[in-house]
């Protein structure tokens, strides 16, 4: 252990550098080397080569100089010219090791490749040549071929050191002075990318409040201001300099006080002041944060000095800085900088206006003058001209300005108009647009004007003058088109249909929906003829036979509809009446039209057209006599009229024994319901028969025709409801039985008949045959939420909750999307804190249902979320208006929480859609006591009857 070196007098490993482990590597800069100096000379690389040459054994005596190879400098493998001042060492050894074998390999793979060409070359010898001389000719071919190859290579791509070689020895007769004066080497490795990096860099200017702030940033003990008052230094050491703040607000005051001098009522008469108290407190209350923006308007205002002073001809930058000299509150400045800007750019209109505009605030003499100088400088603009006009008080002085700019300016179409409006006197302005129209032939505003002040006959002659100056312009048609209107010729020159002939002609025929426009504003101007004419000669222009001419002319006619143009859209109807005479759609949105927004001869109008067009259709006719259902006299001649057209419509005859009756004539509504039979039987006639019968209250005779009826319509489930109903009424349960029985074994489809047959039995206190009922009918009708429903108020209603939760269950597995089911289940069968939570699964499950949105307006209702049940309460609505149980749940809800307006509205709704279902509605509407009720009637007794 004595004898062991220590560490530190230990050799170092081989191939040990020190500080590699921790990635610390020497590297030496051009400071350890010192100056560049002048390379070795070419004897003393001869020399050193033959001294590594000798060391490694690879030449035999230094007298073979002449035998070296020259290029072999050329060769980067050739390690003797490029390494021979090198270290041999044990990896240069190793590598010398690995390359000896991969070229003993590489050697041995081409001495298998040749002994294959010579085994396939043995069989074809050619002059008697051995395998081996024919093998050694092969390979001296190919390597021919490769070093031709290899030529032409370097040839087309020649090195950068061959291109440059001739030039390199050119720098042999450089001179040391002339290698000394060379520049250094630019870097312009990033150009671009730094050139992109300029372009996209902004700068801001920096306000001068945050300058100050970096400046007093740091700054200790407190300042003595010129007044002697002391700036009080904050808790970090920075001062805060009242001085300088209280002399910036004074300058802002002042530069308000200023400013409000000439607008907000401040008058200064010698030391007095007279201020108006509320404008001056209201022009101050803008004033906060003005100290913040001075140092912005220092700066805007150096940039723009800057500005003027480059270019002086610039009239944007003097308007500029007059405008940085109002907003700052300086309009003194304003006027100076503006008045130098119309020095140095005389012929700018712009600035002119603008020094008009500021010395118009401060004097309207100064104003005046200025806008002297300026038509002075620029006789040619209307603008200025104009601006001078308006300067003047009386219409003398302006009439005599504008007739000034006329003498520069003839053809001003702005100063003519400008003129007319002056005058008073209707016959000076004709004469003035006379002369203008003259001097301006091409300006259609004119020509219409002085058409307007025209009497007829000269308006004509006018419009005739303008039509042959202006051919292309349709406006004059148009005008002259609503001048025969004015004078009562309207419908009989065809001014209109001459317009489209001559602008054809003149390839200057507008669009179709320009045409509609320029109808819908001679509409909004009350031309109501010309509107019509305009739509009659132009609503088919360029369309075809097979383009689809009624939907387009109907979804113009719902568009002038939605823009309030009725009479453009009652044009736009009659046009395609009359190409498309026996549409009913067409005449059906026709008569809605009139319906809604006509009276009510036009009503009539419109359905007297419709029934002659389509008189085999009986919706006319029936709308006809409904309208006409106040004069019963009328309504009766227009049932006849369509008897004579319809001779067999039961829909005619069922309409003529309901005017009847409203009407209190009961035998003849019965002696039309006895014909009807005879000529009309069908089922709708009998069931009819035998409701009119029941709501007379003569049960007899109703039973003695359902008995009739059952025998030529056995299949009508209706009528076997009626039996069991009047057998009902008269107090005979088991005919109303047999009669349910009998009904569904002929009928077992009709899910309401039986439902009835089910509640009879429940109300004779027949609990498991209802229960017996209800099953044959979910056999005959498996997936019915009506029969699911009523079997369950079957369970629930006589105490079997258990039994009434497992058959929801059942019901809703196999109808999940039943609004009816989940809104029973909700509201009868869970808990009240588990309403909520069903709900949201249901509204997921379901999503149109009416039902469902009033099963929730209920619950919201119950919570007092007021505002959220009207909302569900209207979704329901919108969905589905035909459900009369959701217009009495709402009604019922604003009878409560609603205004008066509120309900009227409601009612007036349902009135107009005037609902036929639900299951409340239903059993109310069809009751034959409520057989004459009304809708709003109706409506009333369903909400008093929901629990």
């Amino acid at each position: 252990m004595a004898s062991r070196r220590d560490f530190l007098s230990q050799p170092a490993p081989e191939n040990y550098v020190a500080g590699l482990g921790r990635g610390a590597t020497g590297f030496t800069t051009r400071s350890d080397l010192g100056p560049a100096r002048e390379g070795p000379s070419e004897d003393q690389i001869k020399a050193a080569v033959a001294k590594r040459s000798a060391q490694l054994g690879l030449t035999e005596s230094k007298d073979d100089d002449n035998n070296e190879d020259e290029n072999r400098y050329q060769d980067p493998d050739n390690e003797v010219g490029l390494f021979a001042g090198g270290i041999y060492e044990k990896d240069d050894e190793e590598a010398d090791e690995i390359w000896q074998k991969v070229e003993e390999k590489m050697g041995r793979r081409r001495q298998k490749q040749r002994l294959v060409i010579s085994q396939f070359s043995g069989g074809s010898r050619r002059g008697g040549l051995s395998c081996e001389q024919h093998t050694n000719r092969f390979i001296s071919n190919r390597e021919a071929r490769e070093k031709a190859e290899t030529e032409e290579y370097e040839r087309k791509n020649p090195k950068i050191q061959q291109q440059f070689a001739g030039l390199k020895r050119a720098l042999e007769s450089v001179t040391d002075e002339e290698w000394a004066n060379l520049p250094d080497p630019k870097d312009l490795t990033g150009r671009t990318k730094r050139a992109r990096q300029a372009r996209m860099e902004r700068f801001y200017a920096v306000p001068d409040s945050v300058l100050a702030a970096a400046r007093d940033t740091g700054q200790f003990g407190t300042t003595v201001a010129d007044d002697g008052t002391a700036t009080e230094g904050t808790k970090d050491g920075t001062v805060t300099d009242f001085a300088k703040i209280g002399a910036a607000r004074d300058k802002v005051l002042r530069a308000r006080l200023e400013q409000e001098s000439h607008s907000s009522g401040i008058v200064a008469a010698g030391s007095a002041t007279s201020i108006d108290p509320k404008g001056y407190l209201t022009s101050l209350a803008s004033t906060q944060g003005a100290e913040q923006s001075i140092g912005d308007i220092e700066q805007f205002r150096k940039m723009l000095k800057s500005a003027v002073d480059s270019n002086p001809k610039q009239a944007a930058s003097w308007i500029a800085a007059a405008r940085l000299e109002i907003a700052a509150g300086k309009p003194g400045a304003a006027r100076t900088l503006i008045e130098k800007g119309c020095q140095h750019c005389p012929h700018s209109e712009d600035i002119w206006l603008e020094s008009i505009h500021v010395n118009q605030l401060n004097s309207m003499a100064n104003a005046k003058k200025i806008a002297a100088d300026a038509v002075i400088k620029n006789p040619h603009s209307v603008k200025l001209w104009v601006e001078a006009m308006k300067l003047e008080t009386d219409p003398r002085s302006k009439s005599k300005v504008i007739r000034k700019g006329l003498d520069y300016n003839k053809e001003s179409e702005a100063l003519w108009k400008e003129l007319v409006n002056l005058e008073e006197k209707v016959e000076d302005a004709r004469i003035l647009l006379a002369r203008a129209t003259e001097l301006i032939p091409q300006s259609l505003d004119l020509w219409l004007a002085l058409a307007r002040l025209e009497v007829p006959e000269n308006a004509r002659k006018v419009l005739n003058k303008a039509v042959k100056k202006l051919p292309n312009s349709h406006e004059l048609w148009i005008a002259a088109a609503r001048l025969e209107e004015q004078l009562g010729e309207g419908t009989k020159r065809p001014v209109m249909k001459n317009a489209v002939k001559f602008l054809a002609k003149q390839n200057a025929m507008p669009k179709r929906e320009e045409w509609i426009a320029e109808a819908e504003k001679c509409e909004e101007e009350g031309a109501v003829i010309t509107c019509s004419n305009i739509i009659e000669e132009t609503l088919g222009w360029s369309l075809d036979e097979d383009d689809d001419r009624k939907e387009l002319w109907m979804e113009d006619a719902k568009a002038s509809i939605g823009r309030d143009r009725f009479v453009t859209a009652r044009a736009i109807y009659a046009y395609a009446l009359r190409v498309f005479p026996n549409s009913k759609t067409l005449y059906m949105a026709a008569v809605e039209l009139e319906r809604n927004h006509g009276t009510k001869d036009d009503l009539w109008r419109a359905l007297e057209k419709a029934v002659e067009a389509c008189p085999n259709h009986e919706v006319f006719w029936l709308m006809l006599a409904k309208e006409k259902a106040g004069e019963i006299n009328e309504a009766r001649r227009v049932l006849a009229r369509a008897f004579k057209q319809n001779p067999d419509n039961e829909d005619i005859w069922l309409a003529a024994v309901k005017l009847e009756a409203d009407n209190g004539f009961i035998d003849q509504a019965r002696d039309l319901l006895k014909t009807a039979r005879q000529n009309a039987p069908t089922d709708r006639v009998w069931m009819r028969s035998v409701a009119f019968e029941r709501q007379l209250g003569d049960n007899e005779a109703g039973l003695d025709l359902v008995r009739d009826a059952l025998q030529l319509f056995p299949a009508a489930p209706k009528l076997w409801m009626m039996k069991g109903q009047i057998y009902e009424d008269l107090g005979k349960p088991t005919e109303a039985r047999e009669a349910y029985a009998t009904g569904v074994r002929a009928v077992p489809s009709s899910i309401p008949l039986w439902l009835l047959y089910s509640r009879l039995e429940e109300r004779s206190g027949n609990v498991v045959k209802a229960r017996s009922v209800l099953d044959r009918a979910r056999q005959a009708v498996p997936k019915s939420p009506e029969l699911w429903t009523e079997l369950i108020r079957v369970e629930r209603r006589a105490g079997n909750l258990s039994q009434a939760r497992v058959l929801m269950a059942n019901a809703l597995q196999q109808m999940p999307k039943s609004g009816l089911l989940w809104a029973e289940r909700i509201l009868e069968l869970e808990p009240r804190t588990q309403r909520k939570t069903l709900l949201a699964e249901a509204v997921k499950k379901v999503e149109h249902d009416p039902i469902l949105l009033v099963t929730a307006a209920r619950l919201l209702w119950t919570e007092r979320k007021l505002d959220r049940a009207q909302t569900w309460f209207e979704k329901a609505l919108l969905l589905d208006r035909d459900m009369g149980d959701t217009w009495a749940w709402y009604y019922k809800f604003l009878v409560q929480h609603g205004t008066n307006e509120k309900r009227e509205e409601l009612v007036a709704k349902c009135v107009l859609n005037d609902p036929s279902h639900g299951e409340h509605w239903q059993a109310i509407a069809k009751h034959p006591k409520n057989a004459n009720k009304k809708t709003d009637e109706i409506l009333k007794l369903v909400a008093a009857s929901l629990a």
